[in-house]
């Protein structure tokens, strides 16, 4: 393997960066300079993480036995997910330094937001399942404080419900790479699967029940039923700019560790059409189904977006799960729309709690009116998740549906298109009357009352430049497109 220890820049320095910020605050005489530090770090992660993704690398860092060793690689997976991260990791940073300003110990939260970007560049650069594994766990213990962070009592035992979903889940994958490891698991991600097909033959029995637990364990992170129930309660105890970090880009990482196993360790050839397939496909389904009721009836701003996040992150999930180019390519476009989109809407609920302190639903009335800039953001980022053309949400559905229907499954390949588009009607329902009652009060509503808070620009341009992202790469999406084509092509 060749040495480009340049792969351990990115995964380095956030986390050098982030032991220092629990200490540069006392040293630094200006709250300007301390947010110039953090702003400063986040931004060369995001030039350190460039520089790697040119060409591909490969670094193998720690032999821990002769089977066992941490190793990184990057390969065009690695690209897709560590930009995805590192961009909007900087964005929902610099939303922080204005949420965050009246808050106490910021730079405990600032200290492990830097950290957790460290396990995160290292999830996306992982180069074997015992090197995921390793920072997936690290992943769960570093942004457990992110949604401890208001040390109440709620926050706690959501850290807690956190913490046990999170171990739980990571145990469950921990033994499907126990059994596998002696068919060949342990070794370099390659696309299309990695074991030992000969010896796989006679013990298909134990490869399915393996895979079946290292799907539901990666899929807790990812929200997915059964394992779901973290995801609604973490959320709207965690400051709004970690709510937005863990619906946004801590569940993909649930999502790439099941790309992982099925795309790069296993190999769809060996699951499609088994059991494995079938139930996958139809948890994933469930979990669209429920989350999107769950959200339609929930009336707290931030948990109703939680559970909207449980519903449209198993949209990507059942893509995967449809083993089909077409779903495969609406699942990966899917990762990066749903994390411009979600990440704006929890900012936007983060803003509202900023400015006027209102946390329900029924509380946003004329908001509109006070927020205009924030509820914009709001609005054309929930048709987006809605799927309305030409929005980048309804590019990545169309290719689920189609995706769908192009597997000929029996039952499934229609049954997916129809839950996605009751899914749509219901995420419309919970979504548009926020804008709807934002800018129509009603007339017997006093308007004197109303005044201006809209947010400064460190919370606005972040929301501006994700939902401008949000619409523009629904007009425009060729490039990115064939570039997830492109990786698809390798596995299929």
């Amino acid at each position: 393997m060749n040495q480009d220890y340049i792969l351990l820049l990115p995964i380095a320095w956030p986390l050098l960066a982030g032991i220092v910020t629990f200490f540069v605050k006392k040293i630094l005489s200006e709250r300007k300079l301390f947010c110039g530090f953090v702003f400063a770090a986040m931004l060369l992660e995001v030039i350190f993480t460039g520089l790697c993704l040119t060409g591909t690398r490969s670094l193998m860092f720690w032999k821990i036995t002769e089977r066992l060793e941490i190793s990184f690689r990057v390969d065009t997976v690695s690209k897709l997910f560590a930009a995805l991260v590192v961009i909007v990791w900087l964005l929902v940073g610099t939303f922080a330094f204005e949420y965050m300003k009246h808050g106490e110990h910021e730079e405990l939260f600032f200290g492990f937001y830097l950290i957790v970007e460290m396990a995160l560049v290292a999830l996306c650069f992982a180069d074997n399942m015992i090197t995921y594994y390793v920072f997936f766990e690290l992943m769960t213990l570093t942004s457990l404080p992110l949604v401890l962070h208001e040390m109440t009592h709620k926050a706690v035992l959501a850290g807690l419900k956190y913490l046990f979903y999170s171990v739980v889940g990571a145990f469950m994958a921990l033994f499907g790479i126990f059994f596998l490891s002696s068919y060949g698991a342990l070794g370099s991600f390659a696309a299309g699967g990695i074991l030992d097909i000969p010896a796989v033959e006679g013990n298909t029995g134990l490869l399915y029940v393996c895979a079946i637990l290292m799907i539901v364990g990666f899929g807790t992170k990812a929200g997915m039923f059964p394992m779901h129930g973290w995801l609604p309660t973490a959320h709207p105890e965690a400051p709004a700019p970690a709510s937005a970090v863990l619906s946004g880009i801590i569940t993909k990482m649930g999502v790439l560790g099941i790309i992982r196993v099925v795309y790069f360790v296993i190999g769809p050839d060996l699951l499609r059409g088994s059991w494995v397939q079938y139930v996958w496909m139809g948890l994933a389904l469930t979990t669209v189904f429920l989350g999107s009721m769950l959200a339609y009836k929930e009336k707290v701003t931030k948990k109703r977006f939680a559970f909207s996040t449980v519903s449209q992150v198993s949209y990507i999930l059942f893509g995967l799960s449809c083993m089909h180019p077409v779903a495969f390519v609406g699942a990966l476009l899917h990762v990066i729309f749903h994390s411009a989109i979600k990440n704006t809407l929890f900012m936007s609920a983060g803003a509202f709690i900023y400015k006027t302190g209102k946390t329900r639903v029924e509380e946003l009335k004329a908001i509109g009116k006070e927020m205009p800039i924030v509820i914009w953001c709001f609005t054309l980022v929930s048709i987006a998740l809605i799927g309305i053309p030409p929005t980048s949400g309804f590019i990545s559905k169309w290719y689920l549906a189609t995706g769908s229907l192009g597997t000929h499954i029996p039952v499934f390949c229609w049954l997916g298109p129809v839950i996605l588009l009751i899914s749509a009607l219901l995420t419309a329902g919970y979504l548009l009357p926020i804008t709807i009652r934002g800018f129509f009060p009603g007339h017997d509503f006093d308007y004197s009352t109303l005044k201006s808070k809209e947010p400064n620009a460190l919370m606005t341009i972040p929301m501006l430049i994700l939902t401008v992202a949000a619409v523009l790469l629904g007009m425009f999406p060729n490039g990115l497109v064939n570039l997830i084509t492109s990786v698809a092509a390798t596995i299929f």
